[in-house]
This record gives C-alpha cells, structure tokens and sequence, in this order.
C-alpha cells in the first residue's frame, strides 16, 4: 500500500470540495482532512470493503471539519451538521439529487457518532474510524506502517493538536448540546496532545 496508489475522483463536486477545504482551512486542518480521507480508503481496502461511492466519501472528507471554521459556524448546530448543510449545498449546485446529496450530510453528521454500523452506512463508518485515528488514535496498528509514515511525511499533522482542540473546546463551551461537547467531555484534548501520530511531525 503506497500513497501514490490512491487519487481522488477526477469530478467537479470532488475539486470544488477539496478547493473549499483548502480556501477555509489551514494547513494543519487541511492536512487532517487529507490524511482522514486516505486513512478511510486503505480501512476500505484492509477490511475488504466494496460497493463504495468513493465521491461520497471525498466529498464529505473534504468538508467533514468545514463547519468548526468561522466562516460556517453556525450559532445551534454542532460543527458537524453545519458542515453537513456546507455538502449538501454544494453537490446539489453540482447536480447530485435530493438523495445524494442528503447523504453527505448523513455520513459528516455520523463521523462524530461513537461508532458507525458499517451495514447501514459504509461511508459514514470509514469517515468515522479514518478521523478516529486521526484525532483520537484509534487504531493505529491496523495500516500499515509503511503507509501511515508515507502520508504523515507529505501531509504532517503541524499544530493540528492545538487548533483541533481549541476548536472543539470553543464549540462545546458554546454549544454544549452537541456532540463536540461529549468528544472534549471523553478527552479529546489529551488524545490529541498524545496521540501516537505526533512522534512524526
């Protein structure tokens, strides 16, 4: 398994997502995201999981964090639903029906849930362990080393401890409602300060 293995889908919706996350983001949480996308594709790969819809799932990758960012922030809903309605508005502008689109919206919410039944949602759950092992460390024997130090290299976590963790701290504080209440409230800010990723940058 080889970082040069694995290229987004060469779609509109795919460059429009990425090109949102790389205009509101900063390298740090950019970086995560790109690293949570390729870690949700080798689980794919490593668990032998098909019928996929691997747009879906970059797109929701790409803007899965977009709602923590000023810009997006919404006032009531948690981060990640806000982020939810930033996917659905743009796969509708690119075409994609009431459904899939709603999808989107479906797999960023469930990336926040504890654990995702793969049965009822293959993207949301890949969405879920990828960013588990970005941010929390969750299982980190379960790719390859190789791999894992290959995609730290060229996308490096940089200050992704501190800016996560102020971020999700902020929006507990002001909605304590939603799920980043119950990540800070289940230590969020200890695992990422000690996560075993953070030996590489």
């Amino acid at each position: 398994m080889q970082l040069n293995e694995f290229t987004p889908p060469a779609t509109p919706v795919a460059r429009a997502a990425r090109a949102l996350a790389e205009q509101y983001h900063s390298e740090s949480i950019l970086n995560h995201v790109l690293r949570s996308w390729l870690w949700a594709e080798a689980f794919a790969i490593v668990e032998d999981r098909g019928d996929i819809d691997h747009e879906l799932l970059y797109v929701s990758t790409m803007l899965h964090d977009i709602g923590i960012v000023p810009e997006f922030d919404n006032v009531h809903l948690s981060y990640e639903e806000a982020g939810g309605h930033v996917a659905v508005a743009l796969a509708t502008g690119a075409g994609w029906d009431a459904g899939r689109s709603h999808r989107a919206l479906e797999v960023i919410v469930r990336h926040n849930w504890p654990s995702v039944d793969p049965a009822m949602d293959v993207e949301g759950y890949l969405l879920e362990i990828g960013t588990g092992l970005d941010i929390s460390g969750a299982r980190p024997d379960a790719l390859p080393a190789p791999f894992i130090e290959e995609v730290v290299a060229e996308y490096p976590r940089l200050q992704l401890a501190q800016e996560f963790g102020d971020g999700v701290v902020d929006q507990a504080e002001r909605k304590p409602h939603t799920a980043a209440h119950r990540l800070v409230a289940g230590g969020v800010v200890g695992k990422l300060a000690n996560h075993p990723l953070e030996r590489s940058v």
